[in-house]
């Protein structure tokens, strides 16, 4: 069971977070909640002990810290700021560095691109679509969402919490 949230339940949470915000610049609040639900469920499932649940606790503490800080500068959205403490949560301390350096990769490749596409005419098909008019507008930010899940995604099957599913 434990498995099955680690490489289906997370992912599944992460591609939901990354295609709203893609879609509407947000990232909803249940969809943080169940990150955060989802992986106290794997605590209890996996069977982790109180020391281990708390060191990931403070590392999504601190994940919190840092992204309502980028928040506070106007770096990124207040969802992919609980977003990424959620994944904090579930990574820990031992790949909280990895995290945030992919995901700060995947979030500059992700500007890049996008300013690349603003700078091209939209095509007809795709200027039907609200969604990605907005994403096309160079007033519009960066759903950065989606770099915070591609950094989840890279990291995943290297990480300790992988890890430890495999041990439940």
């Amino acid at each position: 069971m434990a498995e099955l949230l680690v490489i289906i339940l997370l992912p599944l949470l992460l591609v939901a977070s990354a295609g709203w915000d893609l879609a509407s610049f947000t990232i909803p609040n249940f969809l943080n909640i169940a990150v955060v639900g989802a992986f106290l469920l794997f605590a209890a499932v996996a069977g982790l002990s109180w020391s281990v649940i708390g060191w990931h606790l403070l590392a999504g503490l601190l994940g919190l810290v840092l992204g309502f800080t980028l928040f506070a500068l106007g770096w990124i959205g207040g969802g992919d700021a609980k977003l990424f403490a959620g994944v904090a949560l579930w990574l820990g301390f031992s790949d909280l560095m990895a995290y945030a350096l992919l995901a700060s990769i995947c979030g500059g490749a992700l500007t890049i691109v996008i300013l690349l596409l603003r700078q091209i005419p939209l095509p007809a098909l795709l200027a039907r679509q609200t969604w990605f008019v907005r994403l096309h507008d160079a007033r519009s930010g960066i759903p950065y969402g989606v770099a915070l899940a591609a950094g989840a995604f890279f990291l995943l099957p290297s990480s300790e919490i992988f890890r430890l599913a495999a041990l439940a």
